[in-house]
């Protein structure tokens, strides 16, 4: 991955970070009004949204996948799915906690596990529009299955960044590995773990 990306990559993390802290902050108080005592540390508060993106095998490998993806691409689809996914996450999760509805969450998130996995295990390469679309729908779906499960008197900004950063992690981990295996030769084992992603995505869907 060149400096220029690389540089690029961290600026655009940054404004990431500072969008769904302020964002967020709004609807804390949305969320959360009065019972002072009842609210929980910032660390705590922090944790708790750091761990939600990895308690469970949907987001965990949808998050992955946007990453693996966006290594498929390659250009400036290594930056902008990474970055598309949070910043919608984050508009999925206000959604939630300003008690808006969104149907069909559950089967969303499984269909971005098995959409995903496809469109790995095939090398599907859109125009940067349409791949972009494909991620901030999906999004939409897990962000706001987070804001629907904040926890009770946890800050909303701070858990909010906490659930960006695992994601960012996720989407770090899975450029990563789509990267080297495509400088190593290897993509046939990243279409491999596609198909892998895909089969847990219609597992899902079907339970």
């Amino acid at each position: 991955m060149s400096t220029l990306t690389t540089k690029t990559l961290t600026t655009n993390s940054a404004r990431l970070g500072v969008l769904a802290l302020t964002a967020l902050a709004a609807g804390s108080a949305l969320a959360h009004p009065g019972h002072p005592d009842s609210i929980m540390s910032a660390t705590a508060s922090l944790a708790a949204g750091f761990d939600h993106p990895f308690s469970g095998i949907d987001h965990l490998l949808a998050m992955l996948a946007v990453g693996l993806w966006a290594a498929q691409h390659r250009q400036r689809a290594l930056w902008v799915l990474p970055l598309a996914f949070p910043v919608m996450m984050v508009v999925g999760a206000l959604l939630a906690i300003a008690g808006l509805s969104l149907p069909g969450v559950e089967t969303g998130i499984a269909a971005s596990v098995a959409v995903l996995g496809l469109l790995i295990a095939f090398a599907v390469r859109l125009p940067l529009w349409g791949s972009t679309l494909v991620v901030s729908l999906f999004a939409l779906f897990h962000g706001y299955a987070h804001g629907t499960e904040l926890p009770h008197g946890s800050m909303a900004a701070l858990y909010g960044a906490g659930f960006v950063l695992a994601t960012a992690i996720l989407h770090a981990a899975g450029l990563i590995v789509g990267v080297v295996a495509g400088r190593r030769m290897a993509d046939r084992v990243v279409r491999i773990g596609g198909v892998g992603i895909a089969a847990v995505g219609a597992y899902l869907l079907a339970a």
